[in-house]
């Protein structure tokens, strides 16, 4: 039983994306390649087919339609290697005696008679040739394939050296914004102890001010004659 995995790394799309392009680049279908993907990396085939179509899929379009030309070149090739089921190979029948000597006269008897039959066996067989033109064809064939299977591998080595600098690039800024972030709360740290002071300061200013306004004495007035307000002495 296939434990379920929610993570999928670089190295699980990378590997997931060459498996499903060697499958198609050798006439297996993708399924076959889910089933291989997940049981190396402890998945269910649907898993990797979802992952597949959703998100890796879309990164390596050209590198799957170069493997699907490559799997009809490989189909044409192995189609044209498998040889036609015909008797090649003619002997052409050995003459009687009787007949030479119909043809050429009596005189040919004797040289018909030590003439080697071998002679007609050892001339090199068609089929041999048509051989040779069926390999030079394969090998032509295989060699295409070959600069094909080149070119997918550098194409995926291309892809992942990107995605290398992508992620060099992610890890540069999540440090930049962890210094940032770091800055940002020791200085939210020095601002509120500048506020909790000057709270002191300030209490202990309102403290004073009540404190110097109880121990002052009132200024007592008293009105005049002319009804106006003066300041009667201690």
């Amino acid at each position: 039983m296939k434990e379920r995995q929610d993570a999928w790394t670089e190295e699980n799309d990378l590997l997931l994306a060459e498996t499903v392009l060697r499958h198609v680049r050798e006439g297996s279908t993708q399924l076959n390649a889910f089933e291989e993907v997940g049981d190396r990396l402890n998945r269910t085939s649907a898993a990797c087919g979802f992952r597949w179509n959703a998100v890796v899929r879309h990164d390596y379009e050209k590198a799957l339609a170069l493997a699907k030309k490559q799997r009809k070149q490989r189909q044409r090739a192995l189609g044209q290697q498998q040889p036609v089921k015909k008797n090649l190979l003619y002997t052409p029948p050995t003459p009687s005696i009787e007949e030479y000597s119909t043809e050429f006269g009596t005189e040919m008897n004797t040289q018909v008679e030590a003439a080697p039959v071998e002679t007609y066996t050892k001339r090199e067989p068609v089929r041999q040739q048509a051989s040779t033109s069926l390999s030079i064809d394969s090998v032509i064939s295989f060699l295409q394939s070959l600069k094909g299977r080149d070119v997918s591998v550098d194409a995926l080595s291309r892809e992942n050296e990107r995605l290398k600098r992508e992620h060099n690039e992610l890890l540069r800024q999540n440090e930049e914004l962890t210094q940032q972030v770091a800055k940002l709360e020791q200085s939210a740290i020095s601002i509120q102890d500048d506020y909790e002071t000057l709270m002191k300061i300030m209490n202990r200013a309102r403290k004073l001010v009540l404190f110097d306004e109880e121990e002052r004495p009132a200024t007592k007035f008293k009105m005049d004659r002319n009804g106006n307000l003066e300041k009667v002495a201690e």
